[in-house]
C-alpha cells in the first residue's frame, strides 16, 4: 500500500481513538450537556469520513473492505453540511456501536 493511503488509514486510527478517549467513562447526558465534547467527536468522525474519501479517490477497492464505507463517507457529508440538523443520539450510537469494528478492518489492513 502507498505511503498516503497508509496515513489515512492512520489518521482514521487515530481518530477513532481520539473518540475512544474522549467518550471514556461518559454517560449520553455528559455527551449531550455541552458542546465541547460534541464538537470533537464530530470533528473526529469529519476525519474519519474525509480520509476514507481520499482512499476512495485513489484506490476505490480498499473501501471493499470497510463495512459501510460509502455511508461513514456520506455521514460525514451530513456533519459538514447539514450541521443545524444533527442527531445527538445518532452520533452517540455511532460511536458506540460501530466504530470498534471500523477500528477492527482499518487494523487490519494497516497489518496486511
Amino acid at each position: 500500500m502507498s505511503h498516503q493511503i497508509n496515513k489515512h488509514l492512520f489518521d482514521i486510527r487515530q481518530a477513532i481513538e481520539d473518540i475512544e478517549s474522549f467518550l471514556n467513562d461518559k454517560k449520553y447526558h455528559d455527551f449531550t450537556s455541552g458542546t465541547l465534547i460534541q464538537s470533537a467527536v464530530e470533528r473526529k468522525l469529519e476525519i474519519i469520513g474525509e480520509a476514507l474519501n481520499r482512499i476512495k479517490k485513489k484506490i476505490a477497492r480498499i473501501l471493499d473492505n470497510i463495512t459501510d464505507a460509502h455511508r461513514i463517507i456520506a455521514f460525514r457529508n451530513v456533519l459538514i453540511h447539514g450541521y443545524d440538523n444533527l442527531d445527538s443520539k445518532i452520533i452517540w450510537d455511532v460511536c458506540h456501536y460501530n466504530l470498534s469494528k471500523l477500528k477492527e478492518e482499518i487494523n487490519n489492513l494497516m497489518d496486511n
